[in-house]
């Protein structure tokens, strides 16, 4: 019983820091909180065939890669607040996989999405017009499309916020 007990305890332990090693800290231009990168990239590359197989509109970008190079450095924590706001609130609500493991992975980077944000509220975000300029080319792109197709669209596009959000990772 008492092996029992310390196995669990062990397999536990072993889960938490496994979970600390694949976490990565995100410094914006107000405050720092940790991101499951490793995480998301997993659950992401298990639905991301299934959201590009489907884009019929492959001319079409709703978030380009230039405009997240472009945003400035004291406008990372409003930029990302906006971009997770959007994904929320728009994408994944109206993005509808086929599959159910699809439908778990989407459910979980929404999840994940919606987990940063409530981490961001700490996070005194200020906006620049600009900012709000760049997140409502993104919303005019998608308004353009049908909307299932649109959310279609804007998933099979999340490795670029991805990267982005690694390349926060990395900012010391």
């Amino acid at each position: 019983m008492v092996t029992n007990m310390l196995l669990g305890c062990l397999v536990s332990l072993l889960f938490i820091l496994n979970r600390a090693v694949d976490s990565r800290t995100l410094h914006t231009d107000s405050c720092s909180f940790n991101v499951y990168t490793h995480e998301l990239r997993k659950y992401y590359a298990d639905m991301r065939h299934h959201a590009i197989s489907g884009d019929t509109e492959t001319g079409v970008k709703i978030l380009d890669k230039s405009l997240m190079k472009n945003v400035q450095e004291d406008q990372t924590c409003c930029f990302l607040r906006l971009l997770l706001r959007f994904y929320v609130e728009r994408v994944f609500n109206n993005f509808s996989p086929s599959e159910p493991h699809q439908l778990r992975c989407s459910s979980a980077v929404a999840n994940a999405f919606v987990s940063i944000r409530r981490d961001m509220q700490k996070c005194h975000c200020h906006c620049a017009e600009e900012t709000h300029r760049q997140i409502d080319s993104m919303h005019t792109a998608f308004d353009e499309l049908q909307i299932q197709l649109a959310a279609q669209k804007a998933v099979g596009e999340l490795d670029t916020v991805l990267d982005w959000l690694e390349a926060l990772g990395h900012k010391a």
